[in-house]
């Protein structure tokens, strides 16, 4: 059997790595039983209120703090600190993925190891699934992070309602080939229909059927399996209730 993809999965702005996880299970197990997935939570607590307090029990959790314009930070240098000590303690990791806030941030870990700023313990990461993603805007972290545009497969989920979409397009572009599943929906992790579970399941065969590739060159023939949902990695059991609201314009969904 080919080893799973190991992908550590980072929330968005005020939720957790459980409400991520509740999410991303509900993928299409054709998608699912590829990757082992790892759900870290933020280390600060949210500071404000969440917007799935009505769908999704606390606690909540936030990455860093931001001006409305999006272009400075607190704590940010402490959460990319935060990130990279998990991931070269607990990896190594062959992708990330992320949802907004979290997916912003998994861009630009990528950007900063590209430049040999960070992860420098760690084995380049491999693959970024971003979801409802942007750019940083501060003018000279984007000069560092997106120019010239990164190396690095990624696929990016795109909402037509979703507040972000211009902003998940300027981050697309800031990849070398990056991949688009287009979606109908507002600022949430969808659904996948027949064709974005397609388009993600030829992505992640690529990138097994390249491991599988390198370890046979490398005469390593012994192959592994490991656990869907890394269950160590988040600090909450998922809830065991599934919940549902109506898909809107930059809502979320449980």
């Amino acid at each position: 059997m080919e080893k799973k993809l190991r992908v550590l999965c980072l929330h968005g702005f005020r939720t957790s790595g459980s409400f991520l996880q509740k999410q991303i299970i509900r993928w299409d197990s054709s998608v699912i039983e590829k990757i082992d997935m790892c759900f870290l939570d933020g280390p600060y607590p949210a500071q404000g209120k969440s917007e799935i307090e009505a769908i999704f029990p606390p606690p909540y959790f936030e990455w860093f703090q931001f001006d409305k314009d999006f272009t400075e930070y607190t704590n940010l240098d402490k959460a990319f600190s935060f990130i990279v000590d998990y991931m070269e303690k607990n990896g190594p990791f062959d992708g990330l993925l992320g949802f907004s806030q979290g997916a912003t941030l998994s861009a630009a870990l990528v950007g900063y190891q590209r430049k040999g700023l960070m992860l420098k313990n760690h084995p380049p990461v491999r693959f970024i699934i971003s979801i409802s993603g942007s750019k940083f805007r501060d003018p000279e972290m984007c000069e560092i992070l997106y120019s010239p545009p990164i190396k690095c497969p990624t696929v990016h989920l795109i909402g037509a309602k979703d507040w972000l979409k211009l902003p998940g397009e300027e981050l697309m572009q800031s990849f070398e080939n990056p991949l688009l599943i287009a979606h109908p929906q507002g600022h949430m992790v969808p659904r996948l229909d027949k064709e974005a579970v397609g388009i993600l399941n030829g992505f992640l065969e690529s990138l097994m059927r390249e491991e599988s590739a390198e370890k046979l060159e490398n005469g390593d023939s012994c192959i592994s399996d490991q656990s869907q949902v890394s269950d160590n990695c988040s600090k909450k059991e998922m809830a065991d209730q599934v919940i549902q609201i109506p898909t809107q314009a930059g809502s979320v969904e449980a």
